[in-house]
């Protein structure tokens, strides 16, 4: 008889929202640094001191005291999306890497003409299991419900 398997599942992740405030209410949000500003997840997101000059790096401390060590590998202020990876984690992951993209984009027509589509996605290695993936789509959206309420605020 064999032993049993972990259960197949997909390795991706993407989430979105419509939220009603102008690209660049959002925008002024989406660097690595302010993710605490508005993810109510997160106690605090700061720069890692002693990171290469060429590389940035953000540590994440969420409130259940997970630590996480982002680092930026795309930023585009024309295309309006960000790419970043986890590179550390307390306590560690049980999985080898995961990428994410925020991307935005502005409804230029019909009745949410002015807001912004924000689509949140990650793409996992193989190891991930179904846990991680769901915990990754349920952080996905609560963060983008909290991006929406504080990109109203402006």
């Amino acid at each position: 008889m064999s032993t049993p398997s972990a259960i197949p599942t997909a390795t991706s992740v993407l989430e979105s929202a419509v939220i009603k405030a102008p690209l660049s209410h959002v925008w002024h949000h989406i660097k690595l640094q302010n993710f605490a500003n508005f993810w109510s997840a997160l106690q605090k997101s700061e720069w890692v001191k002693g990171a290469s000059p060429d590389t940035d790096i953000v540590k994440w401390t969420f409130k259940d005291g997970t630590v996480v060590d982002v680092k930026q590998e795309e930023h585009s202020s024309i295309n309006h999306y960000i790419t970043y990876s986890v590179i550390s984690s307390q306590p560690e992951v049980t999985y080898t890497s995961a990428m994410s993209t925020i991307r935005l984009h502005s409804v230029t027509s019909g009745e949410l003409e002015g807001s912004t589509f924000v689509e949140w996605s990650a793409n996992f290695s193989s190891d991930a299991d179904a846990g991680v993936i769901q915990d990754a789509k349920f952080k996905r959206i609560e963060a983008l419900a909290d991006l929406a309420r504080a990109s109203s605020k402006k």
